[in-house]
């Protein structure tokens, strides 16, 4: 086959395919050029979510008459002319792709006056076509217009969402250049309508505006220097954490990354203060040379490399730690016996590294038939087993001899409760000895494997609620809920749910499964709401199907602090015994510890 030049047209087209994915693809790159020519004020007004109009217009430098061709014109930038500007650079932007990239799978018009100048002038482009300049009325700045984005390109077209979807996707973007730049005024308006406006303001106020009053309240403050790096910002306290990553915003030298590196420092930093399956939010800075850092990865400039990345990962990690092992309100000088009860501390170790006390559970055969329900007993809902106090009482309350017990505790392995350590722990007697379980780990496979059953037969049964919960819900949420809603295929249904649409930023939640209707229903919508959004309904339903069930069973499992009675904690023995894979619990902790006698005898020295 003979090898042809590629038509400038269509280069430009294919490159807009890595930056501008989606109409906020563009608006980040419209909104950086703004911050690079020095704005103070930037006003951005979308249509139809940003594909039928994205409009940006600031009070920064300009453009010059004669600049204007160019600013359209593939590789041309007035950020960088060497390669020494390459390896050092302290722009957002230099490539000199993003706007003729924009203007090549648009309708775009660039009106722009420059600092100092009489006039404003006015360039359009028509995909192709190229107009010639002419005048225009303009203050001082640049406003630029990009209508019908993927006209030309329609296979293009047809990958993009609903009108709410892309909205969403445009207004986290604008948040987060918002975030970067407290000393900078932004307006975001969506269809004639203002939605956010931010003035000039310190950067603590700027976070409280974008992320939340409570987001702020929760938070530490970071500023830590060393060797000339830099990290400062908020970080959330470990008891505010998420469910999932959609709080964490990290800048270097103001730039937005998603970094690896940085990534796992910051989780380190939060390793033995939270618990695996939760996630920090923070709003974090790094700053250092330029030089030290090649911004120059991707299209898009979100990914980065560092010279020393082992340098960065000990700087982040040693900062945020420290940050994050202040005291609150109390001394660090805590001693043994003025410790606080911590249900996630681990075991002690001998020096093998196994636990310090014995403990197993494969001698132990689970099965029994009959279980009972247990997170209905949870729920005030009283089955007539559990009415039966013989039934369910411990065997020292009923057994008329030895030989009753022994009987008992042979169709029972787990044994039967004796007591509650904390809210946390629920304490059996069976024939081995004792048994030790995490309540709220166990629950939580109970009803992880109940979900799995129900979906796997499409019978989720829904409980309606007396009164609907209304709530506040970002554009992504409420999007995903027409999105579901208009593909008729009552995901949200078959997972046991009903949500309706209220207005642009209102849900309401209508029934939950019958399983989970004493669980927080908003926090538990909120969740399922952001798995089927992250990875599409047909998509959650299947190969991430057991990630989403084990969010909506965490829900479900009896909290720890719980004071449980008698019959409810051997109704959970019960049910254990019927679960499959009920000694680990979804995350892979284990559920239950069996101490034989022998090994408590050993512990008292009895028999010595």
């Amino acid at each position: 086959m003979q090898i042809r030049l590629l038509p400038d047209q269509l280069i430009s087209q294919i490159a807009a395919g890595e930056v501008v994915e989606r109409p906020a693809s563009a608006l980040k790159e419209l909104l950086e050029n703004s911050l690079d020519a020095g704005s103070t004020d930037i006003q951005v007004s979308l249509v139809q979510g940003g594909v039928k109009q994205l409009r940006v217009a600031d009070n920064g430098s300009g453009i010059a008459q004669e600049d204007l061709a160019l600013a359209l014109t593939r590789h041309a930038t007035s950020k960088i002319f060497s390669l020494e500007d390459l390896e050092s650079v302290v722009s957002l932007g230099f490539r000199g792709e993003a706007l003729a990239s924009i203007a090549s799978v648009s309708r775009t018009q660039v009106s722009s006056r420059a600092q100092a100048t009489k006039h404003a002038w006015r360039i359009t482009s028509n995909g192709s076509e190229i107009s010639d300049i002419e005048p225009a009325a303009l203050d001082a700045g640049t406003v630029i217009e990009v209508n019908d984005l993927y006209f030309n390109t329609p296979a293009r077209r047809k990958f993009l969402k609903t009108e709410g979807t892309e909205f969403g996707h445009c207004e986290e973007a604008f948040h987060r250049v918002a975030l970067s730049r407290p000393d900078v005024a932004f307006m975001l308006q969506h269809n004639g309508r203002a939605l956010s406006r931010y003035a000039v303001s310190a950067p603590e106020k700027r976070f409280a505006e974008v992320l939340g009053a409570e987001f702020a309240a929760e938070s530490i403050a970071v500023d830590e220097a060393s060797a000339g790096l830099r990290l400062w910002g908020i970080a959330a306290k470990p008891t505010y954490n998420r469910n999932s990553r959609d709080t964490q915003y990290v800048y270097v030298n103001g730039r937005f990354v998603r970094d690896k590196l940085i990534s796992h420092a910051i989780r380190q930093a939060y390793q033995d203060v939270l618990h695996h399956d939760r996630h920090p939010a923070f709003v974090l800075f790094l700053e250092l040379d330029p030089a030290l850092v090649d911004v120059n990865v991707h299209p898009s400039k979100t990914e980065v490399r560092f010279r020393d990345g082992q340098a960065i990962h000990r700087f982040i990690f040693h900062g945020l730690h420290k940050a994050l092992a202040t005291p609150t309100g109390v001394s660090n000088a805590v001693t043994a016996s003025q410790a606080q009860y911590n249900p996630f501390s681990q075991p002690a170790t001998n020096s093998n590294g196994q636990s310090a006390y014995p403990t197993y559970q494969s001698q132990i055969n689970l099965s029994a038939s009959e279980p009972a329900n247990f997170y209905q007993t949870m729920f005030a809902t009283t089955p007539a087993s559990i009415n039966d106090t013989r039934e369910f009482a411990s065997p020292v309350c009923y057994a008329e001899s030895l030989e009753d017990v022994a009987t008992t505790q042979e169709e029972f392995p787990l044994g039967f409760a004796v007591a509650q350590i904390h809210g946390v722990y629920v304490l059996a007697q069976n024939k081995l000895g004792l048994v030790v379980v995490d309540m709220h780990a166990a629950h939580e496979r109970i009803m992880y494997e109940k979900l799995k059953d129900a979906l796997d037969h499409k019978q989720v049964p829904m409980q309606p609620l007396l009164l609907p919960i209304s709530f506040n819900a970002d554009r992504l949420e409420v999007a995903t809920v027409q999105d579901t809603l208009a593909s008729n295929t009552d995901s949200l249904q078959r997972l046991g749910f009903d949500i309706a649409v209220l207005s642009p930023t209102t849900l309401a939640v209508r029934a939950v499964p019958t399983m989970l209707q004493h669980a927080d229903a908003v926090t538990l919508a909120r969740d399922v709401l952001r798995d089927l959004r992250e990875y599409g309904a047909s998509r959650a339903l299947t190969e991430r199907r057991n990630e989403l069930l084990g969010t909506m069973a965490c829900h479900a499992a009896v909290r720890a602090n719980r004071n449980l009675t008698v019959p409810e904690m051997n109704a959970l023995l019960r049910d254990m015994e019927a679960t499959e894979r009920s000694g680990q619990c979804n995350h892979g902790r284990p559920t239950w510890f069996q101490v034989s006698m022998q090994d408590l005898d050993k512990m008292f020295m009895r028999g010595k």
